[in-house]
């Protein structure tokens, strides 16, 4: 079993990774907790938004356990392991999204906590979390009776470090870029190999279309056509950060782009011909238009919206949440039994409660009714 995880941003992104089709055959939303939406998005971009008064630009964790094809786990133990790593983060009873994936055959989930704690309005940190990681996997092969794998933190008993493999940030990168660790490697090792110093690097670099840049936490990084940085020690097999600076010891890290500078040449070179080519694929994929005097259906006024809940489903959804209620499963008009129905309607007391609250909140007409009042009074005592 093997378990990633890092603190993140950005719900817009996170909902179109976890909602991918093209790259999985499968993506299911199996569990919405501590949000008022009921819907990945809403929910993602829900815990966003209470993010907004913490001083922190990562409210997200985003985790997920892989196993083995011939290892699937149930459901029970699927919620079991993840349970165990959310108490190991520190994260017991925090809003969380739940997804699982399916590629060839194999099974492996994605879990995106929120990391707010509301009380203090603070992060929750996610120091040692390659660890807890790791502890939690070996944990969970042994009550699962799973193959062990070997982890580079936990459990070592004298056998080698094993090699690295791909953060969860570097597959995102991947996905995104369509350029994987493994090309990267095959890349920069060739080069590497094929060149004597620094500048001869940058020149076979530049030749292959990436570029030498000046990284924010190392000397030296690389970024690919699309914009993906890649750190050069990582890259080239069988070295290290100080054997990059020695083989770079003719290059002044000053004189390079930063990483920022340098994606933004990389977009100019082939922003347009990736857009170029993405125009291409959707004209590919749009459905021939109809010829005149087919039937169409109604057309939608230019810069109309789509309809979003009413309010009144949206207050009842908040007041749910602020009950401590758990929001009803949507069955089909067509499934439903009178009983059922009647049994959807709110109920008594929470009739009363909802009227209550309307009566303290005055309407728009009653607003305006009161302020002639008072302004009826301030002429009288005038």
């Amino acid at each position: 079993m093997i378990i990633k995880g890092t603190a993140c941003a950005g719900a817009s992104r996170l909902n179109t990774h976890l909602t991918r089709t093209d790259t999985n055959e499968r993506a299911e939303v199996i569990d919405i907790r501590g949000v008022v939406a009921d819907d990945l998005s809403g929910a993602l971009h829900e815990m966003e938004a209470v993010a907004a008064g913490a001083r922190t630009t990562k409210p997200f964790y985003h985790g997920s356990i892989n196993t083995r094809a011939d290892e699937r786990l149930t459901d029970e133990q699927r919620m079991h392991a993840i349970d165990r790593l959310e108490a190991a983060l520190g994260l017991t009873g925090q809003a969380r999204v739940v997804v699982i994936h399916e590629k060839e055959g194999r099974e492996h989930c994605h879990i995106v906590w929120s990391r707010i704690d509301l009380d203090r309005m603070a992060a929750i940190s996610d120091s040692n979390n390659y660890r807890k990681h790791e502890e939690v996997a070996r944990s969970l092969e042994r009550e699962f009776g799973h193959e062990r794998v070997q982890g580079a933190l936990v459990e070592r008993e004298g056998k080698d470090r094993p090699e690295r493999t791909p953060s969860h940030r570097e597959m995102l990168q991947s996905e995104r870029t369509g350029i994987s660790t493994e090309q990267a490697k095959e890349l920069m090792t060739g080069i590497w190999q094929s060149s004597k110093n620094g500048k001869e690097f940058q020149a076979a670099l530049e030749e292959k279309g990436w570029m030498l840049a000046r990284g924010d936490r190392r000397d030296f990084v690389a970024i690919d056509p699309h914009g993906g940085v890649h750190s050069i020690a990582r890259r080239v097999k069988g070295t290290k950060a100080a054997d990059v600076r020695q083989r770079f010891d003719d290059l002044d890290p000053k004189t390079l782009r930063s990483v920022a500078e340098a994606k933004q040449v990389q977009r100019e070179r082939y922003g347009g011909q990736e857009k170029q080519a993405t125009k291409q694929r959707v004209s590919e994929a749009r459905p021939p238009r109809q010829a005149s005097g087919q039937a169409r259906g109604p057309k939608v006024a230019k810069g109309s919206f789509r309809l979003r809940p009413s309010p009144v489903k949206v207050a009842d959804a908040l007041f749910s949440a602020l009950m401590g209620e758990k929001p009803a499963p949507k069955p089909k008009e067509a499934d439903k039994a009178p009983h059922v129905q009647e049994a959807a309607q709110p109920s008594q007391r929470r009739q009363e409660l909802m009227r209550q609250l309307s009566r303290e909140i005055p309407s728009e007409t009653e607003r305006d009714a009161e302020i002639e009042r008072d302004r009826g009074r301030e002429r009288d005592r005038g």
